[in-house]
């Protein structure tokens, strides 16, 4: 699966919410809305992308309602909708408010929260506090809503999963304490685990006192020696910083059951297999697009298990669970039957790629069909289209870059900040599958 980057930020349609500095923040929200070729777009803030049932229905219900009827997962774990009627903004904004959805208008862009999707699943501990706890912060912070909307916050449950991901503000829980990255420098300060919500927000609003001057949206963004006399100033409290280098490339979730020990770590193996139960179902989404139907049987299972459904980063979804006996694989067969990845043996597995044309005007072709007609075997490396060199939604890590240029598809390997020569292909569509099934091999 992709460690993906922040989603892009195109130019508003109408103005809602906090204010965008000059030079225009001009990221999506529900009060903000984006024109695009295949009409308007919104982009629904969902923390840490942990929904209950009612709210998922209540999205399903304004996609039908004002857009296309589909649900599209972004590299943040949010949820946008298409197709929307511009002047659609009053009717969704009060629909998703009685949803709970849409808690303040002022900072409904700032709630930019991914968190690890299996945390608490897996014996890794929950992060359901600090999740809660950080929106109500930030939701109650006048200087927050100021945050712009490709200010990320992270919360990772000692995995490294989200911490890859390079947030501007991440929580790393480690016990009794845990650990405060800012940007995503090597350094880390170690506070007590408690505080860690306020340490967030306090390191967010910090952020915007220093980028006054620069316009930086996020810390990546400041001048060099302004960064680390903000890294300095937030962890001087902290006391001394401890190296601890940001994972490269994220451990995504597979696909398929997550089995957890509810046992004690010192029972015998046969002991510790019996107390093993299935905790959660993970799914990927193809393309992250998801058609009623699919989300409806999500839904469904969630209500039925857990009562819970978290969107992941890389565009997937995990229902919580735990699942009753047979319960894990009756639910991933009629997932499966509805079009869902249910195995890392899907071909599906690790392909990404941007919205394409004709949804997009910048782009230079349709790139998801593209993308589909390329599936072959399971690549070693993720792979990830896009329909311009915007790359919207691209990867972090180790992957395959596909970019549509005016000369043909542009292929190159990128880890990190590194990027091998690329080989391009024109005009052939079984040159462009089989070049592309190598590099990611």
């Amino acid at each position: 699966m992709l460690a993906a980057m922040p989603d892009s930020a195109p130019s508003p349609v109408s103005a809602g919410g906090a204010s965008p500095r000059a030079g225009g923040d001009a990221c999506p929200g529900t009060l903000r809305l984006h024109r695009a070729d295949d009409g308007a777009l919104a982009r629904v803030r969902i923390p840490g992308g942990v929904l209950d049932p009612d709210r998922a229905d209540a999205l399903l219900v304004a996609a039908e309602r004002f857009g296309d009827g589909e649900l599209h997962l972004t590299s943040r774990g949010n949820v946008q909708l298409r197709g929307l009627g511009a002047e659609c903004g009053g009717g969704l904004a009060a629909l998703l408010t009685d949803a709970g959805l849409l808690p303040s208008a002022a900072h409904e862009r700032a709630r930019n929260i991914v968190a690890s999707p299996l945390a608490g699943l897996d014996g890794s501990p929950s992060l359901a506090g600090w999740l809660a706890e950080l929106d109500r912060l930030v939701c109650g912070s006048p200087a927050a809503a100021s945050l712009s909307g490709r200010f990320l916050f992270a919360l990772d449950a000692d995995g490294g999963d989200v911490d890859a991901l390079g947030a501007d503000v991440t929580l790393i829980a480690e016990g009794a304490s845990c650990l405060l990255r800012i940007g995503a420098g090597d350094e880390v300060f170690r506070i007590p685990a408690g505080e860690g919500p306020r340490a967030a927000l306090r390191a967010a609003e910090a952020f915007l006192r220093a980028a006054r001057d620069s316009g930086a949206w996020r810390v990546k963004d400041l001048p060099d020696d302004v960064r680390a006399e903000l890294v300095h100033a937030i962890g001087s409290a902290a006391g001394d910083p401890e190296h601890r280098p940001r994972p490269r490339t994220p451990k995504t979730p597979d696909p398929g059951a997550v089995t957890g020990s509810h046992g004690n770590a010192a029972a015998t193996a046969a002991t510790a297999t019996a107390a093993t139960t299935t905790t959660a179902i993970c799914v990927d989404v193809p393309l992250g697009q998801l058609a009623p139907a699919q989300w409806q049987l999500l839904t469904d299972t969630a209500r039925r298990y857990g009562n819970e459904l978290r969107l992941t980063p890389w565009r997937g979804i995990v229902v919580p669970g735990p699942f009753d006996e047979g319960g894990a694989a009756e639910a991933l067969r009629n997932l499966a039957a509805a079009g869902l990845v249910t195995t890392p043996e899907s071909p599906w597995t690790g392909v990404g790629a941007c919205i394409g044309h004709p949804g997009c005007a910048k782009s230079l072709s349709d790139v998801r069909a593209e993308a589909g007609a390329a599936v072959g075997p399971v690549g070693r490396l993720p792979v990830y289209w896009s329909g311009c060199e915007r790359r919207c939604g691209h990867p972090h890590g180790e992957w395959i870059d596909v970019v549509v240029t005016p000369g043909g598809h542009r292929i190159s390997h990128v880890r990190g900040e590194r990027r091998d020569p690329p080989a391009t292909v024109r005009n052939d569509p079984a040159a462009l599958a089989a070049t592309v099934a190598a590099a990611r091999a």
